[in-house]
């Protein structure tokens, strides 16, 4: 049975709290550092921020409903070679199943990190989390984290972003240390549960007072997967229904402008190089006007519904839903909807889940002989 522990809450500060127990991980002696959104001095925003003096812990704030990037790329170039300490981390469910994927295509590794995530309140978009938090963040981000805790909603003013209201894994799997928000009396305590060995060995170090799971949490839990899951059946059924044909996904995309956002954005989306930044889609001036007088006329600029195709053809496999391409979006164009959608069916083709498990190989990456018989015509 994973060990759990109490961490104490004072006249109902819950971020005073999380601040305190992450100041006590980064005075161990074998934590070189921490990885933690951290509320910028300069403006209201919420970047990642690696953190090295526990007394910079102030302003640390993971609970904040900004989610301005899947933190997985910057952990796994920090993990990609040897750093000699331990690098603490805290992210998202959605940045663990991401990293989870990077480390098995070699992009990162997990030797000397420690993964630390609070039960996920979601996120707002860049847009609507600035408007949200207006010029007092803390104050806003308390009014958020009040109302998700309370009733599992956010408050008013406030529009949780479409990856988080159909995302079915508000609690992290895959951290050594889980802290458990979720149908807990919070203005008191918070549960921390190890979810691995060295999460074990961290909580002896740190010494906290042992606490049962509350009974009720197994069950706050259930129900707001059990929502987001009919929210995301939604999703899946109107996304297929505006993108079942080639027409229909060329009038879904047709405000693509090619600024390639979303694959900067995303977490999984690992090559040095795209293809389509090179000479291949460099086409000659003359290309275009051949191919507009075939038709009359043809939309500028070119190649963008190829480039979602070959983009859902090379990362369906690796989505791990986080919606970051979508915050990206200058043009508000729903590809998170869409590469869910495909993902979804992607993954379950190969009997896949991005991000469930480290020992899980990518699909593609081995062979299997009696895998996809349906698709090449061999009987069972």
């Amino acid at each position: 049975m994973a060990k759990t522990a109490k961490l104490d809450v004072k006249d109902g500060d819950i971020l005073e709290a999380l601040r305190t127990f992450f100041r006590s991980i980064l005075e161990l002696e074998d934590i070189g550092g921490m990885l933690v959104p951290r509320q910028l001095p300069m403006n209201n925003t919420v970047m990642p921020a690696l953190v090295t003096d526990p007394a910079q812990m102030e302003g640390a704030d993971p609970l904040a409903p900004a989610f301005p990037l899947n933190a997985a790329k910057l952990v796994s170039r920090l993990t990609r070679k040897p750093m000699g300490q331990t690098l603490a981390a805290v992210l998202r469910p959605c940045e663990i199943r991401a990293l989870v994927e990077l480390v098995k295509l070699k992009q990162g590794c997990m030797d000397e990190l420690l993964i630390i995530a609070t039960d996920c309140l979601g996120a707002m978009s860049n847009r609507d989390y600035a408007a949200f938090a207006g010029e007092d963040a803390a104050a806003a981000g308390r009014r958020y984290q009040r109302a998700m805790l309370d009733g599992q909603q956010p408050p008013e003013g406030a529009r949780l972003a479409a990856a988080c209201r159909v995302c079915e894994f508000p609690v992290p799997a895959g951290a050594d240390l889980l802290i458990g928000l979720y149908g807990l009396p919070v203005d008191r305590m918070l549960l921390v549960k190890a979810q691995s060995e060295r999460g074990e060995r961290l909580l002896e170090q740190l010494g906290l007072e042992s606490e049962d799971e509350p009974a009720d949490r197994a069950r706050v839990v259930a129900d707001l997967i059990a929502r987001r899951t009919e929210q995301r059946d939604r999703m899946f059924a109107a996304t297929t229904e505006a993108t079942d044909s080639i027409e229909k996904l060329t009038t879904y995309l047709a405000a693509c402008v090619n600024c390639y956002n979303c694959r900067v954005a995303c977490p999984v989306c690992y090559c040095k190089e795209c293809v389509f930044v090179t000479d291949v889609f460099n086409h000659e001036p003359a290309q275009y006007l051949k191919w507009a007088r075939r038709k009359g006329a043809i939309k500028m600029p070119t190649d963008t519904t190829f480039y979602h195709i070959t983009r859902i053809a090379h990362m369906s496999t690796a989505c791990v839903g986080c919606g970051q391409c979508s915050n990206a979006c200058p043009n508000d164009i729903p590809v998170m909807e869409l590469f869910r959608t495909a993902a979804r069916r992607t993954q379950a083709a190969f009997e896949y889940q991005a991000g469930r498990d480290l020992q899980e190989p990518p699909p593609l990456s081995v062979f299997r002989e009696d895998e996809l018989s349906d698709v090449v015509g061999i009987g069972s």
